[in-house]
């Protein structure tokens, strides 16, 4: 394993709080959490769930199996409890995911900067095609097309394609016509579909239309999810999958268990209590669902404003709580300061204006272009009073310690391009 690097983000986020601990004033944008207080009813489940301390079912207890279920049936997938899976995080199971199936997979270019080590860890081949112009998290089908066909022209197994709906990085939400065209190329060339939909519950405008690939191949698709966006509880690692109700679901299923059992073993006992209650969705926390989505795209949408203000092009975000900035038209400008590529570009901002950024190219795109993505959502303040704050606001962009930091971030991406 050597040579084997710790994911950018993390290592980011390391190198940011090093550097703040000496005393540096930095705006941190390179972390996807959603930094916002514990939903106090999640704390009572947590508490509740101390009591039992034995290990339960790899793939869970039935009670919070159901829970997920009947959130899966909720949105047009009936699920039964034995299509459902619990982890600790997303994360381990799209690992399970990779070690269980064949043949290359195919990533949207550029993607969650997880997928293509995974696949590398798993011993398979990566392969990123670029998204689309009008929005991110699915591969460009006319480009993915074209790999197929090349995969098979050289022998190649194609195995799996990443979907990100909506997108980590680009915040955007694929319409419904990308989506169908995707699942259309799985069904050619015999792709399981992987769903990416842990921002499914962060879509800023809650008229917008989703199609999850499961409502149009169910066959083929498994759709994983988790907690640690919607309900802002990264750090208590809570996570399942849904598998088709078929003898393909039923063998991924049982193959991820058993990757599982020798892994991760089963998800904590206090965090099946809390996963049982919030997947069983009550009114209460539908409720604080929908503020914290407004809340990001509110702040989302700011961002994204003070970056085409300074000369980026940058798709209009709709869910998540990210922006993907493109400073290709005022490349001149930043060619001056030297800043000519990806790395050049995030060096620059951190060392130059104390912005911590995730470079595009630790994210699968290009070197040479001058693209990063920026977390939005740990704008709320540093204190759990502050992010609170923001989170009851009416205009949370009127709030003082979120518009000073707005400020400065306008202030220095001008000077960054002028």
């Amino acid at each position: 394993m050597a040579g084997r690097k710790v994911s950018p983000n993390l290592e980011l986020n390391r190198i940011v709080d090093e550097r703040r601990a000496v005393g540096e004033s930095l705006v941190h944008l390179g972390f996807g959490e959603a930094r916002l207080p514990v939903f106090a009813p999640l704390a009572r489940q947590l508490a509740a769930g101390a009591a039992y301390n034995a290990y339960g079912p790899v793939a869970g207890g039935l009670p919070v199996r159901e829970a997920v279920a009947g959130y899966f049936t909720r949105r047009r997938l009936p699920t039964g409890p034995d299509q459902v899976l619990v982890a600790p995080g997303s994360k381990p199971l799209l690992m399970g995911l990779q070690h269980v199936t064949g043949g290359e997979v195919y990533l949207p270019k550029p993607a969650w900067n997880t997928y293509a080590p995974q696949a590398a860890l798993a011993g398979k081949r990566a392969i990123g095609v670029p998204i689309p112009p009008e929005s991110g998290g699915i591969p460009d089908p006319a480009v993915l097309r074209e790999e197929l066909r090349a995969a098979r022209t050289r022998g190649a197994t194609p195995g799996m394609v990443i979907l990100t709906l909506p997108d980590n990085p680009t915040g955007t939400i694929a319409p419904a016509r990308l989506v169908r065209e995707v699942c259309a190329l799985a069904e050619e060339y015999d792709l399981l579909v992987v769903s990416d939909e842990v921002y499914r519950d962060v879509i800023h405008d809650p008229a917008t239309e989703f199609l999850s690939p499961a409502d149009v191949v169910p066959h083929r698709t498994v759709v994983t999810t988790g907690l640690s966006k919607s309900l802002a509880l990264g750090g208590w690692r809570i996570g399942c999958a849904r598998f088709p109700g078929n003898p393909l679901g039923r063998r991924l299923r049982d193959d991820v268990v058993a990757v599982g059992s020798e892994v991760w073993s089963t998800l904590a006992a206090p965090m099946q209590e809390v996963a049982e209650y919030a997947f069983s969705e009550p009114p209460e926390l539908r409720a604080w669902l929908g503020r914290a989505a407004r809340l990001h795209g509110t702040v989302a949408r700011a961002v994204h404003a003070l970056l085409t203000d300074a000369g980026a092009s940058c798709r209009p975000p709709t869910g998540a709580f990210y922006v993907y900035p493109d400073f290709e038209p005022v490349r001149d400008a930043l060619a001056r300061r030297g800043v000519t590529d990806s790395p050049s570009l995030f060096a620059h901002l951190l060392d130059e204006y104390g912005i911590a950024v995730l470079a595009g190219h630790q994210l699968g795109d290009d070197e040479g272009a001058l693209r990063f993505k920026a977390a939005t959502s740990l704008l709320y303040g540093p204190t759990r009073e502050e992010q609170q704050a923001a989170l009851d606001a009416e205009d949370p962009l009127r709030l003082p310690h979120v518009d000073s930091v707005l400020t400065r971030l306008a202030e220095s991406f001008a000077k960054l391009t002028a």
